[in-house]
């Protein structure tokens, strides 16, 4: 049975928080490896700027799509085979790149796989999701969202790493995953009266898939989340392109908007155990929506550009909190790896549009306005809806009937 709402967490239900929240951590700095070396790769290797992007893409856009068959695959199989097994073969690709560094065809082979490392998210949001009661899981699903500053942690170590040997970084991270792989396989439990689904991969996502609450799900984590993401990849180009910045000011900025919207996914969370998690993520969007239109009039930098990014970056974390305390809340227990795999990968793919807009944009008008403009349509019109539609939404057991026994206790 669910826990109960007036039941307070168990000391198991910690324990298993702890050890997704490290190892979503340290998986994602795994996936995230090539991204922060890809300069060195482009004078080593003398890529274009179109090879560099896509060396750096492509990790991130298997990553995004495999949490869908993972997240499914967690439904059938546990957390508990699910995390150290990922963690486990995310060592092969990561130590691989120091083997393949001096060809590009194998390094976009390496990094495909290296794509694995992406797909954690989708393991440890239904093992929190299921041993946190319903009073508790909008904060519990926010710090272990806190993983994903795994990200921030390898922009920071891996090329300071590098500068003492190029094959130190790898070998730090793998040995961390081997590590972390034996501590989950040992330590990490699925709640043992988890419903397990019967039905086949296919018709489980195909049953996630024809839930309405999903696409509306994937459409708000595409704004909240892949706003960060975009953020993430375009804020040092922006910077140094709008406001001068060098390159190591413009990199330390965007570590403090990284950093930000860590702090505050947890906040969204926390909300959204007191507050419906709709209006979280309706105040969060639009909170996005006014700042992004006071950066559209081109703010000096210090200190209206800088607020006016950070409260941003605030409200996006809020709303990738706030977005899946309501998933916990609107998803059927044996559908929420299902449902998670293809919201997590709508928001992680939500992340590569906007750079595109944003330097297309740019380009064509010498000006960023438009583009903030645009966020601030889009997070409105996701602030509109989350108000008005989700906070109406129950609980969809009834919407996609799957197949489900009990595992035994």
């Amino acid at each position: 049975m669910e826990a109960t709402s007036t039941a307070p967490p168990s000391g198991a239900a910690y324990r298993n928080l702890v050890l997704a929240t490290v190892g979503f951590t340290l998986t994602f700095w795994a996936w995230d490896l090539i991204a922060p070396l890809a300069g060195d790769y482009q004078d080593r290797l003398g890529l274009s700027s179109f090879e560099q992007s896509l060396l750096v893409a492509v990790p991130v856009l298997v990553g995004s799509l495999g949490r869908i068959p993972v997240g499914a695959l967690t439904d059938r199989y546990g957390a508990r085979l699910m995390f150290p097994l990922v963690s486990a073969l995310t060592i092969v690709p990561v130590l691989l790149l120091v083997v393949v560094r001096d060809s590009y065809p194998l390094m976009l082979v390496v990094g495909f796989f290296l794509g694995l490392g992406g797909t954690t998210f989708a393991i440890g949001i239904p093992l929190v999701n299921s041993w946190f009661p319903p009073a508790r899981r909008g904060f519990a699903l926010g710090v272990f969202g806190m993983g994903m500053g795994g990200v921030a942690l390898s922009g920071y170590l891996t090329p300071r790493l590098a500068k003492h040997g190029y094959a130190l970084p790898f070998t730090v991270v793998a040995v961390a995953l081997a590590g972390y792989a034996v501590l989950a396989a040992l330590l990490l439990r699925d709640r043992p009266d988890r419903p397990v689904p019967t039905a086949s991969l296919a018709e489980r996502l195909g049953a996630a898939g024809r839930l309405r609450v999903t696409w509306e799900l994937a459409a708000l984590y595409a704004i909240g989340f892949g706003g960060i993401v975009a953020f993430g990849v375009y804020l040092p180009t922006y910077l140094k392109t709008w406001y001068g910045l060098s390159a190591t000011d413009a990199g330390t900025k965007a570590a403090g908007f990284a950093l930000v919207t860590v702090v505050f996914r947890p906040v969204g969370g926390w909300l959204s155990d007191r507050i419906h998690p709709a209006r979280v993520t309706a105040g969060a969007l639009g909170l996005v929506a006014l700042l992004a239109i006071v950066q559209a009039f081109d703010p000096p930098l210090d200190p209206g550009g800088t607020i006016a990014l950070l409260c941003m970056a605030a409200g996006l974390g809020t709303a990738s909190g706030s977005v899946f305390a309501l998933v916990s809340q609107v998803t059927p227990q044996p559908q929420v790896g299902s449902v998670t795999g293809i919201v997590g990968a709508t928001g992680g793919l939500g992340g590569f549009v906007p750079p595109l807009v944003m330097g297309a944009i740019h380009s064509a008008k010498d000006s960023y306005s438009i583009g903030f403009m645009l966020l601030s349509d889009l997070a409105l019109a996701g602030a509109v809806y989350a108000y008005v539609r989700m906070r109406t939404v129950r609980p969809a057991d009834a919407e996609e009937p799957v197949r489900a026994v009990r595992s035994p206790v």
